[in-house]
């Protein structure tokens, strides 16, 4: 499966109110694992630079002014291009970046991306509910080094780098990167018998849980405010 990890810096948060890209950066991922393969450009947004924003990425008016246009090739047409049908990657992806990449390409009159998406802000809420979110608390849950964000500040390549590396602990730690598939030599589905398989032994004990008290109320509170209707709140239900 071919991924792409993507991140934004802007000039504000709503295109609607004249805000604009200011940088692009993406990486790609295949079978979890990622290749090496990196997109990177900075965006002349064609208007000042607010101080807020200013201050949260470190990118300057004068410093864009001679960079090109989301209308370049080598912006719009070059990060399609690159994206091709890989299924996406982006932390807040559904809420603002795809949004605002998608008003940007309109505008530029391209074809907006209809990628499938994974927000890893909706699986970070939901793995761990009640807990922070952000980019910098899962590096920080996960381990992941972030000194050079902060000395730094914010860059999307950077943050695509930091966010694949919270995906794959998201969804599988170190294993991310096999590859599950088996060919008719290993005896598996090829009518054959594998004698080299072993039923796993079960634990003498069970390990204990690894969810807080918190985290179990914060989801419980979660999963009420979904409606009486919901899935989760049957299960639950079923299960006192």
């Amino acid at each position: 499966m071919r991924q792409i990890v993507f991140d934004l810096e802007t000039t504000g948060f709503k295109f609607s109110e004249g805000h604009r890209i200011v940088e692009i950066g993406a990486l790609e991922m295949i079978n979890g694992a990622v290749t090496g393969r990196n997109f990177h450009t900075y965006v002349n947004p064609e208007r000042d630079m607010p101080e807020g924003a200013y201050k949260v990425h470190g990118l300057s008016a004068a410093f864009l002014s001679d960079k090109p246009i989301f209308t370049d090739e080598a912006v719009a047409s070059a990060f399609l291009a690159f994206v091709g049908d890989a299924e996406l990657i982006a932390h807040n992806g559904i809420g603002f970046d795809l949004p605002f990449l998608n008003a940007e390409l309109e505008a530029a009159s391209h074809k907006r991306l209809d990628n499938e998406i994974i927000d890893t802000l909706h699986l970070a809420r939901r793995k761990f509910p009640g807990s922070p979110a952000s980019l910098d608390a899962l590096c920080a849950r996960f381990g992941i080094d972030t000194s050079t964000r902060e000395r730094d500040g914010h860059g999307a390549l950077l943050d695509s780098k930091l966010l694949a590396k919270v995906y794959i602990e998201l969804t599988g730690g170190a294993q991310a990167g096999l590859d599950f598939k088996r060919d008719n030599s290993s005896g598996i589905n090829s009518g054959k018998t594998n004698t080299s398989q072993r039923t796993a032994r079960p634990r003498p004990q069970r390990l204990a849980p690894l969810i807080t008290d918190e985290e179990k109320a914060a989801h419980q509170a979660f999963i009420e405010e979904l409606g009486e209707d919901s899935l989760w709140l049957r299960r639950a239900t079923a299960a006192r």
